[in-house]
């Protein structure tokens, strides 16, 4: 029993406890409101309001924990005491957490608000420095990262990038929020030696006002390593696909037979001379002879590469060395040539241009390959040497050279042609006579007028006004010429037949003058007319020995040689040779013979009858022909003039011409030919 109210007694107190620790939490609640989290702007004004508590009356709040004492109450409400910045919260964050006291009367209780600083974008990017330089080898391959330029947000942690330029750059970005610059094309340190950028970052992928950016300048050095053996000098550069090398075409140079040359020997194009292929290393060089110097003839100095003479070449033709030159400081990296000497015999003269200066001219339109004339003349120009060696003045191994233009060439006769366009102005350059045996070798001055396209050429003769007169002279003259050739045709086409005719009686006055004693003094023959049977109607070709002139009788001379009483038949040489040669009496003896029936005959035997003129063969030339004949009588008729009349009109009567055909109607002309031609021949046995 005892027990059971022992036991009633604590469950009392218990319930007494308890019902006091409800009253006091209770209590409790009513004097602070509850844990609360509020969010806060960075750059905030002072005083502004952070949040506001509802509480009881008589209720005081006091801040008892003030982180960065930014924060005090003001009634109900937690105000801010100072600017917040998010990039000045201390390590913990941006969570600031105060602790306010609820007071009343003999009553304290505390609460807790949490306050979180929200960040801003009010801070550009920032790179560590304005101007960054950087150095890169050439030939560094593509896609190598050759630097990473950062820049600092304390508002943002993702960036973004750009490069400028960005189209055919040497450099690249890896991606716009990643800034490795990469090697994008091939370094060549003689293409490229400095490559100047900008790099630009902001805060945002996308532009707008509240986007922060900034910038900064990067430079890149190409530095030249030792990729490049030594360049002989002279050379021609050429790109083997990424690699850059010279072409050095080797050294040349002549000795004398049996003779050593004091000094250094003169070579063409230049002295052996290398260079260091990576140009702004220019890494020493060395030379030595490894090959063709079997005999010891030349050595070459090791530092400057001049060759001489340790003794004399005995024997003719050329020697070929090989000359190494090699740098000093690595030995992989080297280079060959070679120098061809000629062993000649010693030349007493060089050669010597005519003139020591050329002076020509050329239009800036002329085509490629076009002469240079010579100044004031339309001739081409041509330079000239002479060598005192030969007793012509000319050399055979003479050659003609311009070593330094790449405007003009001269051909191995001398003469100047253009090889590429020029502009108008002057040229000049130096032109060399070189004697190819020896290398002797004289130089000459060659000064070139370019004229403007269209310009009038200065020929400095003629101008163009004086060539127009001239043209329109000419002109005058040809048609004056066309004229009076016009009336000449038509004078001798109206005398054709008068002309035929007159050759023709010409003709058979120079036959009859003919005997068995031979052609008659003043006169001579031709066999001409019996070389073309075609023609048909006359006897023979004019010959070109006779004068084709008659001479004009008068009227009173003529009438007297025409007179029967005058007129006697032809029976004595001396007779003949008036008649054949007093044309006067042609028409004369015509009509005499047309009196005495004279018939022209051609015939194998030997006619004494009257009245016949023949000509007696001693034996026929052809056998198979016939011996008829024909006899064309004189009919007094006249013909027309395109049948190849055998007669002809004028002051005379007629003159028969006979023609001889074969009876049977063969028209051989090659046997024809043979028998007018034997007949001609057969002089011992003619008779007139």
């Amino acid at each position: 029993m005892e027990l059971k109210r022992s036991g009633v007694a604590v469950y009392a107190l218990l319930s007494v406890l308890i019902v006091f620790s409800v009253y006091q939490h209770a209590e409790a609640q009513m004097l602070c409101p509850p844990e609360t989290d509020v969010t806060v702007q960075e750059n905030n004004t002072i005083g502004s309001i952070v949040t506001t508590f509802n509480i009881l009356d008589g209720v005081t709040l006091t801040v008892t924990t003030n982180p960065m004492d930014a924060f005090e109450m003001k009634g109900q409400n937690l105000v801010t005491t100072k600017v917040l910045d998010y990039e000045d919260l201390p390590p913990s964050g941006s969570v600031l957490i105060v602790i306010i006291a609820c007071e009343k009367s003999s009553s304290v209780e505390t609460m807790r608000v949490i306050v979180i600083v929200e960040n801003v974008n009010d801070n550009p990017p920032v790179f560590e420095k304005s101007h960054f330089t950087i150095s890169v080898n050439e030939l560094t391959p593509k896609g190598t990262s050759v630097a990473r330029i950062e820049a600092e947000d304390l508002d943002s942690s993702t960036l973004y990038y750009h490069l400028e330029p960005e189209m055919d750059a040497y450099f690249s970005l890896e991606s716009s929020t990643n800034p490795n610059i990469l090697v994008a094309k091939h370094l060549d340190y003689d293409i490229i030696q400095r490559e100047t950028m900008v790099i630009h970052v902001q805060d945002s992928p996308e532009g707008g006002l509240d986007v922060f950016s900034s910038s900064a300048t990067i430079t890149i050095n190409i530095v030249d390593i030792d990729n490049r053996p030594p360049w002989f000098q002279p050379c021609t550069e050429m790109m083997v696909d990424l690699a850059k090398i010279c072409i050095n075409s080797g050294y040349r140079g002549t000795v004398n037979l049996t003779e050593q040359a004091s000094g250094p020997l003169t070579l063409l194009p230049s002295p052996v001379y290398a260079v260091d292929g990576d140009t702004s290393r220019n890494e020493a060089i060395g030379y030595s002879i490894i090959g063709g110097n079997e005999d010891g003839i030349f050595d070459i100095s090791p530092n400057n590469g001049n060759v001489t003479m340790l003794k004399a070449a005995d024997v003719p033709g050329p020697i070929i060395l090989t000359v190494l030159a090699v740098q000093v400081v690595n030995s992989n990296q080297f280079a060959t040539t070679t120098v061809v000497f000629t062993v000649v015999k010693r030349s007493i003269h060089p050669p010597k241009f005519v003139k020591q200066r050329y002076d020509g001219y050329i239009s800036s339109d002329s085509e490629l390959g076009s002469m240079v004339l010579e100044k004031n003349s339309q001739r081409p120009l041509r330079v000239q040497a002479t060598d005192e060696d030969f007793a012509s003045g000319i050399n055979p191994d003479m050659v003609y050279e311009i070593p330094n233009s790449n405007d003009f060439a001269v051909t191995a006769e001398g003469f100047v042609l253009s090889k590429k366009d020029v502009t108008p102005g002057t040229v000049d350059f130096q032109i060399r006579a070189v004697d190819s045996s020896n290398g002797e070798a004289d130089t000459a001055a060659i000064y070139v007028e370019v004229l403007p396209e269209g310009s009038t050429v200065p020929t400095g003769l003629y101008h163009m006004e004086d060539m127009a007169a001239l043209g329109a002279s000419l002109a005058a003259v040809v048609l004056l010429c066309l004229v009076v050739i016009g009336l000449l045709a038509f004078r001798i086409r109206k005398g054709k037949a008068d002309w035929q005719k007159l050759t023709e009686a010409t003709i058979f006055r120079s036959a009859f003058a003919r005997g068995s004693t031979g052609p008659k003094e003043g006169l001579e023959y031709t066999n001409d007319g019996f070389q073309n049977d075609g023609d048909t109607g006359s006897l023979s070709k004019v010959p070109q020995e006779i004068d084709l002139r008659l001479d004009t009788m008068t009227g009173a001379k003529a009438k007297e040689a025409s007179s029967p009483e005058k007129t006697t038949p032809v029976t004595s040489q001396s007779q003949f040779n008036t008649f054949l040669h007093d044309t006067g009496s042609l028409a004369g003896s015509e009509k005499a013979d047309s009196e005495k029936e004279v018939k022209p005959i051609l015939t194998k035997e030997r006619r004494n009858e009257d009245g016949y003129k023949s000509v007696w063969f001693k034996e026929d030339i052809d056998p198979g022909a016939k011996e008829e004949v024909v006899i064309i009588p004189d009919n007094g008729e006249q013909e027309d003039d395109d049948d190849d009349d055998d007669s002809f009109e004028g002051e005379h009567s007629p003159v028969t011409v006979p023609k001889v055909m074969f009876a049977d109607g063969q028209k051989d002309e090659k046997k024809a030919d043979k028998n007018r031609a034997s007949a001609l021949e057969e002089e011992d046995g003619m008779d007139l």
